[in-house]
């Protein structure tokens, strides 16, 4: 199999007269659902790579959150019925003559992520777990007898050892599929990004009426910024309806003071909860702070992008890259090291690099079929291209360094 092609091109930045820029924040039923899928993925990783001496084969990119109900009234808030969690994807059963404990160790992990969001829970009255998971092999198992000898997939999750673990001898892309990035951030993209945190960390840490379903929608046209933000209020630390005004207005006054000190140069509008109604007493007033409480649902995909963002006036892909297979799943990985590949042209240059991986099915995950660079100002092509040879030869690492938590992911 030949190498494959690394273009690297120079194109003039398209400065856009406008961008739009939108952040899920780590309430958000979509975000519950990513991080809830990585945490399984990685609790699983952990386990069968402590016991069995690798990650073995599973993913949990298919899980959902359905919605519970609630009731919230000034002062007083609870759940009236469960959050309902899709326990969606694969995983290995067994090992050898050993069976896994898969239940064990996925739902603890799930009873845990969701009290760390939502401490008041209930787990035994407020959390159930659908559990879906298969262990199906993907298509390319054979069936018996009808060839000599048996297929990787024969075993797929049922090795009998670590020699049923194909990647182990050679690390291949599981699909055909793309992985994108870009660096660095614009200044809107990192206000939209460091705004979610400071309001979901700091900001909320004084203030516990704030409910951690936040969500942003960020709007530049040229130096004119419009930024809508909805702010759920948790109904417990809001006693009547002249407090959640209050607070709305605090929200809004924080905003600017923030907007004023990291975007001095440009002019902003604020909205915050557009379907308030005072009137006929429609409020964002929840019991525990996200949407997830009152029906909304959640699944893996429909979040942020790997750099925390969704950014359709940027390239971004669709992939649902949380929760798969960290050692050879090509929707995670590809996009991983793009953003390595765009962050070290960026470092090595000081260009705004582009990165496109795109890979083939079977063939060397170190070795995309396709790497297409755009950055905004000439480089030597080059040295480009040992920088991109070397990221895309570290592609193995991430999945130490994911496992260890030293990646963002959402």
């Amino acid at each position: 199999m030949t190498s494959g092609q690394i273009m690297i091109r120079q194109q003039a930045p398209d400065f856009s007269q406008f961008d739009i820029v939108e952040r899920k924040g780590r309430g958000h039923p979509d975000t519950l659902s990513d991080q809830l899928a990585v945490r399984l993925s990685r609790e699983y990783s952990q386990y069968t790579r402590e016991n069995y001496g690798a990650i073995l084969h599973h993913n949990f990119d298919k899980v959902g959150i359905l919605g519970g109900h609630s009731r919230a009234e000034f002062g007083d808030g609870d759940l009236t019925s469960p959050l309902r969690v899709l326990l969606n994807g694969r995983a290995s059963t067994r090992f050898g003559d050993e069976d896994i404990p898969v239940r064990e160790i996925l739902i603890p992990a799930i009873n845990d992520f969701l009290l760390e969001r939502f401490p008041m829970l209930d787990p035994e009255t407020d959390i159930t777990v659908h559990n879906n998971l298969s262990a199906a092999s993907s298509p390319g198992e054979t069936e018996p007898d009808q060839f000599k000898d048996e297929g990787a997939r024969a075993h797929w999750f049922t090795p009998r050892s670590l020699d049923d673990l194909p990647e182990r001898k050679k690390l291949v892309a599981n699909d055909t599929s793309h992985g994108v990035a870009y660096a660095p951030l614009n200044p809107i993209e990192q206000f939209t990004y460091d705004l979610e945190k400071y309001l979901n960390g700091p900001f909320s840490e004084d203030n516990p009426w704030l409910g951690n379903d936040i969500k942003l929608m960020c709007q530049r046209t040229e130096q004119h910024v419009e930024l809508t933000i909805a702010v759920p209020q948790i109904a417990d630390h809001v006693p009547d309806i002249e407090t959640y005004d209050t607070n709305l207005q605090q929200i809004e006054a924080e905003t600017r003071e923030f907007a004023d000190d990291v975007l001095p140069d440009y002019s902003f509008n604020v909205y915050t909860n557009n379907r308030d109604d005072y009137d006929a007493g429609e409020l964002y007033l929840t019991a525990i702070g996200s949407a997830i409480e009152s029906g909304d649902e959640g699944l893996v995909g429909r979040g942020n992008r790997v750099n925390g963002l969704i950014t359709p006036t940027r390239p971004m892909s669709i992939e649902g890259h949380c929760g798969k297979n960290p050692v050879y799943h090509v929707g995670m990985l590809y996009n991983l090291a793009a953003r390595r590949v765009a962050e070290a042209l960026h470092s090595e240059f000081s260009v705004c690099a582009e990165v496109h991986l795109i890979s083939q099915t079977g063939r060397k995950l170190t070795d995309p079929w396709k790497t297409l660079i755009t950055v905004d100002e000439s480089i030597d092509q080059e040295t480009a291209t040992d920088v991109v040879r070397s990221e895309l030869g570290r592609i193995p690492e991430i999945t130490d360094d994911w496992l260890a938590g030293k990646i963002q992911m959402v």
